[in-house]
This record gives structure tokens, C-alpha cells and sequence, in this order.
């Protein structure tokens, strides 16, 4: 593709079509982009159509959008065959790219700095060294609208340390930018400052100083993440003498008007406090003097800050500030005083936890947010999230004062909700926000609390305050206080009696059918986590049993959940759907054909816009448990699955929805995989179909494909014929090429030599070995080893052992005692999995016992440390070794921007044993030698008396005795 004029413009045309909301206009649009991205010069011809003078707006921020999902997809390089881009062009990206960005609107810059960063990852500092030169120069340009630019980069390109592990890697490279950026930053944060005084009655100059402060605090915090540098040490008095000087700035020209939309200046008060935290519980010794100013500045700053929603973050991120000083020992003496902890929770937390009018409003307006926020601990920190992060940290050193403490204010608000509950429900909600606050010492997402404060009655309190809210008729009364109860049973789930916890279940229920999205949220979240609570004595607390006279109503209201307004694609629901079903099991089975109704009507509709993933996947779930639950019962109801769920699939498959198609397969694999004798002509007509490259290209798709694919070759091997198996081996190849799928194809070519008949196979073997030994050679990994070890195996148990050496010898003389030597002596202890490793046994037993090349031939070198081998696989742990120079690919590790693999828990494969008939595999050993022992009488001792170390001797009699046997 070259860079012309008529190439621009067909690129922009194909752009504005990808806009379209047509699916008809859009998709083919996108089919051409998804094409031609592999051509040279395409990712530079986006460059040039968002750069150039004269296009619409529209299409130049769409060229950026996708440059910046290209680098995405395609930057990154798994496979050396695999790389789209071509290194000219790579090369020309990153001479072009920063200066574009910085001459771009800020529209296009903040893609292209997301973009700059991505590339960054993968090349910065080593194969990108002058980024860093080239973005410190423009700071002294004096033009802000670039200087911003370069800190909008930069922050994109730091950020990544606030969550990196340790690694000397990631210290050489904060090293590096430490070495060439902490000084000019230092330099250019002490002269934005200057222009801020200077510049401190002119609104316009001042949004973009106040703009370049809020990167500056930001990229300090990244670059001081890992460990306090030398340079920020000997700078501390600059920066933080500085960040006093703004936490105290009231400028009236920088205040919003906007009530909910903060503005610049609450975001640097807020960047700042989380700086300064990071400070205090990272680098106490270092910060210490300035500690006491920030918290004198801070508490002011708090109780002078009004209620809106503008402030929230700032006063959640002073908040943490302060819970961050108060839970430190060091620190102590701060908080101790009565008056202190009295005027702390009557001006900071009290205050903070208040139910407010912007707080109701989302909660019935934007109920998603609500519970994003409330439930999920969302980014954005809420000020009650704030104020009760605070009550447990002054609680680790003064538990006593302060539950004392907040005690009174709690009774006060129940006493003030009980004179009048309509007027004063806002009394209760905070009244119980406290009392979690302070009752929970420990918990996590999965457990809910795990650890409880002595001084707080759970269960006293949810008697006497909440069953009322949750027996209550009027399911739609007081929503708040409904959503505040449910989330108590949630929140206190294994502190709770057990049989509180039943007795809440038909409550729970009920509460599916209030109109509040929260509240009916709430009760499906609750409901789900309830039915994962263990039991003191073990197992599960609510099991089929106790749900009987509820699982009707349970199911029903499950379902009409989701005809509440906004909850048709409630995630929560359908997760608790899939929950009871897997709690039910066969419970479900009077029901089943209303459900599976229900789900393949839901999936129809999500079909045709996939846009809640969560949602998506736990239906896929419903339907497998569903399928699973029947077909258990009843092996015949396939079928009916089939003939429900046939339609809606095909028509994902055909509309080439993505985001389903490896979920469809995983789907198909099971039912597939529940037919006994043939495989259905309906399949048949797919299987063609399931060999077309481009489905291969996507990664999400390659392990669901590999699965149905071994499904119709174990179900259906002898419907597959030379023409099949040929298609089959072309995908085995284009697997077995990839170091991040090869282990995809040892799948398939294990599966194909398990179940299709020697006969067909033959003429293929010889081929598959030579393109084994071909990857072998031009790139050995260790997980690549292991693969190929099982496989020798396996065809060594099939095929028997003389096969396996004769066909390794075929391709070169003498090849196989190579392959002892190298790999099975070598390597065999780092095969893991149970059954892969029972392979290994079983094959090496064969090899040592019934190749007569190996017993007497040239091979017989290599018998005893061959059994040496065996029996460390056998004793030895598993060697979990990786040499360091190798890349190594972990198997979840997928290239590529495409829809990763979600593997559906309830479509899980029945694990496959090759072996099935030893038992024993130690035994077997013994066994085997014993018989080979009778046919070479005086053979085996003496070879193993010279060739075994003493403790394998020893291990070796173990077995001999075990089995009951003796070598002669």
C-alpha cells in the first residue's frame, strides 16, 4: 500500500463507514480494515490521515483510534512469523510518532500518547532510547499545549510502575528515566509554579498551568512508587514545600460553577494527597518532618469542604490521607487524644457518611454507578468508602475509645429514625454504614468479612435492625434501607447463624421483585454469595434440600428480575442464576424446558449487540449447568438441547459474532461429547466449516476449536476419512508452529493418533514427526519438550515401542538414541499433569521392555539410565525449572486484542486417560521387567546393579516387592 492521495482517501472513506451505526455499512467496512492490516505502510497511512490538513474531524480521530488499536493488536510480537508489522515501518512510527502527537488536537494526542505508551512497554528504554531526549526537550519550548503533551506521555508511560512487580529489569529502567527526566521535570514543576503565581488573576492561563500541575503530581507519584529515589530524597524540601503551597491555593478563577464536575484544582489537591500518603506509609523516616504540616493542612482543608459532589475524590483521597497516618504505630500520638477522636468523627466521618441528595439521586437515576461504586469498590473512591476506610484504621490502635465513641452516634441516629422513620430514614442508613464499619476487621471480594470486632454484636444488631427492613411487606418501601439490610446479610454472610442466614433465603427472594435496581440487585448478589457459604461442619450451608418449597419462586423471581427496567442484562442476576442452578443440579429438572426457553430467548437478544461480557459468560454458564443437570438424567434430552440451541448458534456463527463464537464452541464440544456411538449429520455439516483459516487467526478461538475438534475425532473417527484427517494435520501444523499454541496442537495430534485408524494414518505419520523434529531444532522450549515427551509416549503405547523407534530412526539413522539421551533422560522430570506424566511412565516402561533394540540392540547403552529416568519421575518432585535465556510462554497467555479465550467452568472436559488399564504404573514397571527378566534370563540384574544409582536400586525393589515379583 503505498502513500498516495487515493490510498488517504479510500482509507478515510473505509474510516467513515466504521461510524456507521448500520451493521450493514459498518461491518464490511471493518472486514476491509481487518484485511489490509497486515500490508506495509497501512499503520503509516493512518499516521498520515490524522495528520493531514483538511480532513474532516471525525475521520481523523477515528485514523487514531485505530492506529492506537492496531499498535494494540499488533506491537507486541509473540511469534517472530507472526509480525504484521513490518520492521520499516516500526523504525518509521517511532520517528514520526511523538511529533505528530504533539501538533494533534488533544483529541488525537490523548490517543496517540496511549499509543506512544503501549510501544513504549515493549521498547522503552532499549530499543526506543531517544524517546525520553527527544520528550525532555520540548519542556523547554515554552508552549504548554506541547509541554502538556509530553506529560500527558509520560504519565502514560509511568503509570505502569504503580503496579509492576519488582524486577531488576524495572529498576534499570526507572533508573534510566531518573537519570535523564527527574531533573528538567524538577526544573519545569518549580516554573509552573512561578507562572501560577505570576500568571494568578488570568482564568485561561491558569487552566493550563493548573493542567500541567495535575500531570506533574501525577507522574511524581508513578516515579516514586517503587522506592524513594536519591534524586526526589535530596528534592523533598522543593516538592513538598510546593505541594503545601497548592493544597492551601483558594483561587476563585479556578473554582467550577458545575456543583458534580470537579475542576482542576480539587484534581491537584487530591493527586497531592495521594502522594503525600504515599509518603507516609512508604517513606515514614524520610517524611516524617513533614508529616505533622500536611496534617494540620489536610484537617483543614477537610472540615472547610462542603458537601458537593465536585469535591468527592479530594475529600475520599484526604480521608485516606489521614486513615493512611492513623493506622501507623509511628504516628500515634496524633490521634490518642479523647477530643481528638470526638472532633474526628463528629467533623470528618459522620459528616462523610451522611446519605445526601446527589447520593439518592444516583442511586434512582444511574443505579449502575450506585452499585459499581457501593458494591464493587469501584476506581473512584466514594467519600463513605473513605470515612469507613478510616474508622477501621484509627481502630487498629484505639478500638476501644472508638467504638465507645461512634456507639452514641449510632444509637442517637436509631433513636432519631425511630421518632419518625419516614422523615429519618437517613439516620438509619448511616447508623448502619457505621456499624459495619466498625464491626468488620477483616474481609475479602470472595469471603465477604472474615474478621470481626469483639465490641460489636453482629447478630444482635441484625435481629434487632434489620430482619425488620427485610420482612417488611412492602418489599418497595424505603429502598435505600432494603439495599442497606441486604448488603448487612451479604456483608455478614459467615458471621451470621446459619440458620439466620436459611431463614433470609424466601426474604431474598421477594426482594427480586423490587422495583429498585439496586435492591433487586442486591437481593440476586446476596443470594449468590449466600449459596456459596460453607457450613461450620463442612460443606455447603443452603443446599438442594433446604430449598425445598422455594426453588419455584426462587427460579421465577430470578427471571422476572430481569424484566425490571434497566436489569435486562442485570449481571448479578444472571450470575445467581447460574449460581442456583449449580446449587439445584438435578432440582432444576421439572423446570428445564421453561429455562432453557427463557435462556435461548436472552441469548437471541444479547446476540445481536454483545455489550455486558459478565452477563454474557454467566449466561453460557446457565446453559452448561443446565445441559449437564438434564443430560445426567436423562442422556436422551441431548437432542432436545440441541434442537433448542442449534438456530441461535448458527446464527452467531454465520454473523461472525465474536465475542460468542468460543463460547458456542465450548457449548457444542459438550453436547457433542454426551453422544455415545456417531456423530449426528447435523455436526458432520459443521466440521468443514471449523477448518477455515480465518476462524484460526483469532487466539480466543483456538482452544474451544482444539476441543471440538478432538470431540469429533473421539466421537466420530470413523466418519473421518484421509480427506478430513489431511484438514485435521493442516491445522496441527499451523499449530504446532506457534510457541504460544503448540501445546494446542499436541491436543490434536494426540487425540488423532488415539482414536483414527492406523490405517488412515499411516501415510501421514512420517510427516508429522519430520515437522516435530523441524520446530524441535529452530525453536526448543521447555513446555515445547514436555508436549513432545507425552507424544513419543502415547505413540509409543499405540503404535508399540519398536514403531515409535523405527520411524525416528527413518528420518535419521540413529536419531532415536539421541532422543533418550537428550530429551527423556535430560528432560522427562519436568513433564507435569497426573496423567501426562502416567503416559511418560507407561511409554518409557514399553520402550525399556518390548524394543528389543533397547534391551539388546545398539540402543542398550541406554537402557539403565533410561530406567534411571523413570523411576525419578516416579520419586523425585516435579523439576519446575525454566532455563533463564528461554522466552517463555505460559498456556494462558494469548496475543492480540481479540476476544481471549473465557473458558465456560461448567462445559470443563472429562479428563481423558490414554492409560486407563494400569492402574498402577510402578506395578506395571515391575511387572514388565519381570517378564522380560523370564525371556532374558541373567540380562537385567547385572545391568541394573552397574547402570542404577543405590536409592533407585532400592525404589526399584519397593516396586518388585509391591508386585510380587523377582528378576531372574
Amino acid at each position: 500500500m503505498e502513500i498516495t492521495d487515493a490510498n488517504l482517501q479510500t482509507l478515510g472513506n473505509y474510516l467513515l463507514q466504521t461510524l456507521s451505526p448500520d451493521p450493514a455499512v459498518r461491518r464490511p467496512a471493518e472486514k476491509f480494515l481487518e484485511s489490509v492490516e497486515g500490508n506495509q505502510n497501512y499503520p503509516l497511512l493512518l499516521l498520515n490521515l490524522l495528520d493531514k490538513p483538511g480532513v474532516e474531524a471525525n475521520i481523523r480521530v477515528s485514523a487514531a483510534i485505530t492506529f492506537k488499536n492496531y499498535i494494540k493488536r499488533n506491537w507486541r510480537v509473540l511469534d517472530e512469523a507472526h509480525d504484521k508489522i513490518h520492521p520499516d515501518d516500526r523504525a518509521t512510527i517511532k520517528r514520526l510518532i511523538v511529533g505528530v502527537m504533539l501538533n494533534s488536537p488533544e483529541q488525537i494526542q490523548n490517543q496517540l500518547s496511549d499509543a506512544i505508551s503501549i510501544i513504549g512497554r515493549e521498547d522503552f528504554p532499549d530499543k526506543w532510547p531517544d524517546l525520553l531526549v527527544e520528550m525532555v526537550g520540548k519542556f523547554q519550548s515554552g508552549d504548554f499545549h506541547i509541554i502538556n503533551g509530553v506529560l500527558r506521555t509520560a504519565h502514560s508511560i509511568f503509570k505502569r510502575y504503580r503496579h509492576e512487580f519488582k524486577s531488576q529489569e524495572l529498576w534499570t529502567e526507572i533508573k534510566f528515566v531518573l537519570d535523564n527526566f527527574a531533573a528538567p521535570f524538577t526544573e519545569l514543576f518549580k516554573a509552573t509554579m512561578e507562572l501560577a503565581t505570576k500568571h494568578a488573576s488570568d482564568p485561561k492561563a491558569l487552566k493550563v498551568i493548573f493542567s500541567s500541575l495535575v500531570l506533574i503530581c501525577k507522574i511524581f507519584y508513578s516515579l516514586n512508587f517503587q522506592d524513594l529515589p536519591e534524586y526526589f530524597e535530596d528534592n523533598m524540601e522543593i516538592w513538598m514545600n510546593n505541594f503545601l503551597t497548592l493544597l492551601q491555593v483558594d483561587n476563585k478563577l479556578l473554582q467550577t460553577q458545575d456543583e458534580e464536575e470537579a475542576g482542576l484544582l480539587e484534581h491537584v489537591k487530591s493527586q497531592i494527597c495521594d502522594n503525600v500518603a504515599l509518603y507516609a506509609q512508604k517513606y515514614d523516616e524520610e517524611f516524617c518532618n513533614h508529616l505533622p504540616k500536611f496534617v494540620d493542612t489536610i484537617w483543614h482543608l477537610l472540615v472547610t469542604t462542603g458537601q458537593e459532589v465536585k469535591y468527592d475524590l479530594l475529600v475520599s483521597n484526604a480521608i485516606q490521607f489521614l486513615a493512611s497516618v492513623a493506622e501507623r504505630p509511628g504516628y500515634k500520638s496524633l490521634f490518642q487524644a479523647t477530643e481528638t477522636l470526638h472532633s474526628i468523627c463528629e467533623k470528618v466521618i459522620v459528616p462523610n457518611m451522611q446519605f445526601r441528595a446527589a447520593d439518592e439521586e444516583t442511586f434512582e437515576d444511574n443505579p449502575e454507578e450506585y452499585i459499581r461504586r457501593d458494591i464493587e469498590g469501584s476506581d473512584i473512591d466514594t467519600r463513605r468508602r473513605a470515612a469507613c476506610d478510616l474508622v477501621k484504621a484509627l481502630s487498629k490502635n484505639f478500638e476501644g475509645p472508638v467504638i465507645q465513641n461512634f456507639s452514641q452516634y449510632v444509637q442517637a441516629m436509631l433513636l432519631e429514625y425511630a421518632k419518625n422513620p419516614a422523615t429519618n430514614w437517613k439516620n438509619k442508613d448511616v447508623a448502619i454504614y457505621l456499624v459495619t464499619s466498625l464491626a468488620a476487621k477483616a474481609q475479602t471480594q470472595k469471603h465477604g468479612i472474615t474478621q470481626t470486632s469483639e465490641l460489636v454484636n453482629v447478630n444482635d444488631f441484625f435481629n434487632a435492625h434489620v430482619v425488620p427492613d427485610l420482612q417488611s411487606p412492602n418489599v418497595n418501601e424505603f429502598p435505600v434501607l432494603k439495599a442497606d439490610a441486604i448488603k448487612y446479610v451479604m456483608t455478614f454472610r459467615n458471621q451470621l447463624p446459619v440458620d439466620s442466614i436459611i431463614a433470609c433465603v424466601p426474604l431474598l427472594v421477594n426482594h427480586l421483585l423490587d422495583n429498585s435496581q439496586v435492591c433487586h440487585t442486591y437481593a440476586a448478589l446476596a443470594l449468590e454469595r449466600i449459596f456459596t457459604v460453607r457450613h461450620p461442619q463442612g460443606g455447603a450451608a443452603i443446599t438442594k434440600s433446604k430449598m425445598e418449597g422455594h426453588v419455584e419462586v426462587l427460579l421465577v423471581n430470578l427471571f422476572k428480575a430481569l424484566e425490571h427496567e434497566g436489569s435486562s442484562e442485570n449481571e448479578y442476576v444472571m450470575k445467581a442464576i447460574m449460581r442456583s442452578f449449580s446449587m439445584l443440579q438435578d432440582g432444576i429438572l421439572p423446570y428445564v424446558g421453561t429455562l432453557i426457553g427463557k435462556l435461548t430467548e436472552k441469548l437471541i437478544a444479547v446476540s445481536k449487540n454483545p455489550s455486558k461480557p459478565h452477563f454474557n459468560h454467566y449466561l453460557f454458564e446457565s446453559i452448561c449447568i443446565a445441559i449437564r443437570s438434564t443430560c445426567k438424567a436423562d442422556l436422551q434430552a441431548v437432542t432436545s438441547f440441541e434442537s433448542g440451541l442449534f438456530p441461535p448458534f448458527q446464527a452467531i456463527l454465520q454473523q461472525d459474532v465474536q465475542e460468542f463464537i468460543p463460547y458456542v464452541f465450548q457449548i457444542l464440544s459438550l453436547l457433542l461429547e454426551m453422544h455415545v456411538d456417531s456423530i449426528p449429520e447435523s455436526y458432520m455439516a459443521l466440521f468443514p466449516h471449523l477448518l477455515t483459516p480465518v476462524l484460526w487467526e483469532r487466539p480466543g478461538n483456538i482452544p474451544p476449536l482444539v476441543r471440538l475438534l478432538q470431540a469429533y475425532i473421539e466421537k466420530g473417527s470413523r466418519s473421518i476419512g484421509a480427506e478430513k484427517v489431511n484438514g485435521l494435520l493442516g491445522i496441527f501444523q499451523k499449530l504446532i508452529a506457534s510457541k504460544s499454541n503448540d501445546h494446542e496442537g499436541f491436543y490434536l495430534i494426540n487425540s488423532i493418533i488415539q482414536h483414527i485408524p492406523a490405517d488412515v494414518l499411516s501415510q501421514y505419520m512420517k510427516q508429522v514427526f519430520v515437522l516435530l523434529f523441524q520446530r524441535l531444532q529452530s525453536s526448543k522450549t521447555t513446555k515445547y519438550v514436555k508436549s513432545l515427551l507425552v507424544f513419543f509416549c502415547l505413540y509409543a503405547i499405540q503404535f508399540t515401542a519398536n514403531t515409535l523407534i523405527e520411524m525416528v530412526d527413518g528420518i535419521q539413522p540413529k536419531m532415536f538414541g539421541m532422543v533418550v539421551e537428550r530429551l527423556f533422560v535430560l528432560d522427562v522430570q519436568k513433564v507435569s499433569g497426573s496423567i501426562e506424566r502416567k503416559i511418560c511412565a507407561v511409554g518409557i516402561t514399553k520402550m525399556l521392555t518390548e524394543a528389543p533394540a533397547m534391551i539388546e540392540g545398539e540402543y542398550s547403552r541406554f537402557w539403565a539410565p533410561l530406567l534411571q529416568a523413570l523411576i525419578g519421575l516416579f520419586e523425585l518432585p516435579e523439576d519446575d525449572t525454566i532455563p533463564e535465556d528461554e522466552h517463555f510462554i505460559e498456556i494462558e497467555e494469548t496475543p492480540g486484542y481479540q476476544t481471549a479465550y473465557s473458558q465456560l467452568m461448567f462445559a470443563g472436559k472429562k479428563e481423558n486417560d490414554p492409560v486407563a488399564a494400569v492402574p498402577d504404573a510402578k506395578i506395571h514397571l515391575a511387572q514388565s521387567l519381570y517378564k522380560l527378566s523370564a525371556g532374558h534370563p541373567g540380562r537385567l540384574l547385572p545391568m541394573i546393579s552397574t547402570g542404577l544409582q543405590a536409592d533407585a536400586s532400592t525404589f526399584l525393589q519397593q516396586y518388585l516387592q509391591a508386585a510380587g515379583v523377582t528378576l531372574v
